[in-house]
């Protein structure tokens, strides 16, 4: 499964812009709807457009492996 970082990486451009950022504001500068972005952050297993990636990516000012991870099923289902 792949899981989406963004409530890390969000915390990261907080801490080093000294603010806080809502969703709101990313969903604003990315075009991406804020529902969108909820489901990214909240629902396992979410599937989203590289489209979306690419947007996060450039707001965030990162690669995409700073923005998703690979989880492997097994370890989803032992917890």
């Amino acid at each position: 499964m792949i899981r989406f970082k963004i409530r890390e990486i969000l915390a990261r451009k907080e801490f080093a812009e000294g603010r806080r950022i809502t969703i709101g504001e990313v969903a604003d500068a990315t075009g991406i709807h804020r529902m969108t972005l909820s489901k990214m952050i909240n629902h396992r297993g979410y599937n989203t457009g590289t489209d979306n990636l690419d947007r996060l990516c450039a707001y965030f000012e990162c690669e995409v492996g700073e923005l998703i991870e690979y989880v492997p099923m097994e370890e989803i289902q032992t917890k």
